[in-house]
């Protein structure tokens, strides 16, 4: 039984990262996964994605570029106001301009370079 399908997404992507694997299979899926996916195709993290529709819950099968070191959800999640940034940075980041923080905000998901100073909401999880 799963408990959380968006570690569980970060854990398989990590894992075929390490592995070298071009690509991996997320099920079941989300319409959340389907945005963090497309902010990180969008910040050159994956090449793409594809939704695969069963009867299932579905699958998405995520193609690699071999540029993901560490990605994980940030449990639990941390609401954010628009000036604290740094902060989180700091916290869950390797270095400055290292990575990036995915953000659920008003107007969808976002990295925090986005909403930085923008907008204020949920942190999500972290790539780099």
């Amino acid at each position: 039984m799963r408990h959380d399908i968006l570690a569980d997404m970060f854990s398989a992507i990590k894992n075929a990262e390490i592995v070298g694997k071009s690509h991996c299979i997320v099920k079941p899926t989300s319409k959340l996964m389907k945005s963090i996916l497309e902010v990180m195709k969008k910040e050159g993290y994956i090449v793409d994605f594809k939704h695969i529709e069963n009867n299932s819950g579905g699958m998405i099968k995520v193609t690699l570029k071999g540029r993901i070191n560490n990605c994980r959800v940030i449990k639990p999640q941390h609401s954010l106001k628009k000036n604290e940034y740094e902060k989180w940075e700091k916290r869950y980041l390797p270095a400055s301009g290292v990575g990036a923080l995915i953000i659920s905000t008003p107007k969808g998901v976002l990295m925090h370079e986005e909403a930085k100073g923008k907008y204020g909401g949920i942190l999500l999880a972290y790539v780099y």
